[in-house]
């Protein structure tokens, strides 16, 4: 995936996403030791950057397909990306969500447009269902996060970023299935100077680090996380680009998932996800290691049930 091809998925991308601010905070500049600029993909469109891959994605489907319409397996901010992107441009979307999904998120998929089918909360029941849909509908199958261009879309909001910051040091990112830290990691290499990218992710949920240290893809046996985003694992397109081009992933415990998330509501006054705190929890948990520079966060998305907050 070279550099003209992540230019294009942007330009393509352009018409059904926002240009989402860039937010600073000098009170967390001070706690951190730091200069942080916030990419505020809470603002995108239904709420997280998945918007840019579904849309890319969906966009680079034939005529033929698209009229059969996609079909994925999402318990979140995916299946509204894709419910919302099909919606746009015409296309049916079929999303198999389990079945303890919250209702909030089965909502917001129904009013994104979205065709919901439950099924049993394992994976293997949400792959079989969604065959099962393939091969009635003729519909076509979008990943989350382990797509070629679902992992381009992704990287445009950290180009985005670096358009408008340059001279960033680091970027920070959430890792769960991988697409958004993988296409940020692209986005780095190609538009930053010498700009190095870093994951954050849950120790209940560690997959992506262990997959590192071990050079294969690891699973989770428990999942006992508040990031309810970041419970799946890395797949075999954007594991490579991982190991190539990520740094490292910093881990953070769940009560420091909680306090990052508590300080950017406190501070910045704007809702962020259990999930898109986890990058900025790893920031505040190695600050020393990043005294006096310039670091971008993504904050990944702000779709949280208010009626089950951490505080």
């Amino acid at each position: 995936m070279d550099k003209q091809r992540l230019i294009a998925c942007h330009e393509r991308i352009k018409p059904f996403i926002h240009n989402t601010p860039v937010l600073t905070s000098r009170s967390i500049d001070k706690m951190v030791g730091a200069q942080l600029f916030f990419k505020c993909e809470n603002f995108q469109r239904m709420g997280a950057f998945k918007m840019r891959g579904a849309v890319n994605a969906i966009l680079q489907l034939s005529e033929h397909d698209r009229e059969k319409g996609v079909v994925t397996h999402s318990s979140g901010n995916f299946a509204q990306a894709l419910s919302l992107a099909a919606q746009s441009l015409g296309v049916k979307a079929f999303i198999v969500m389990p079945s303890n999904a919250p209702q909030v998120k089965k909502e917001a998929v129904r009013g994104y447009g979205g065709i919901v089918l439950e099924c049993e909360p394992t994976l293997e029941a949400r792959e079989a269902q969604s065959r099962a849909i393939q091969e009635k509908e003729g519909a076509t199958f979008l990943h989350p996060s382990n797509d070629d261009e679902v992992i381009l879309g992704q990287g445009t909001a950290c180009k985005e970023l670096l358009e408008s910051h340059p001279d960033l040091n680091y970027v920070f990112a959430p890792v769960g299935g991988g697409g958004l830290v993988a296409g940020t990691a692209l986005a780095a290499t190609y538009f930053g100077n010498n700009c190095s990218v870093i994951g954050g992710e849950p120790f209940e949920v560690d997959d992506a680090y262990r997959s590192l240290q071990s050079g294969i893809i690891e699973t989770n046996t428990a999942t006992n996380t508040i990031a309810d985003g970041l419970k799946t694992q890395l797949g075999d397109r954007n594991f490579p680009i991982i190991q190539q081009h990520v740094e490292r992933i910093i881990r953070v415990a769940e009560e420091e998932i909680v306090n990052a998330m508590r300080i950017i509501w406190e501070r910045m006054k704007i809702i962020c996800e259990p999930s898109c705190a986890v990058a900025f929890a790893a920031v505040l948990r190695e600050k020393e290691q990043f005294a006096d520079q310039k670091i971008g966060v993504i904050l990944s998305g702000g779709n949280v049930d208010l009626g089950n907050l951490p505080f």
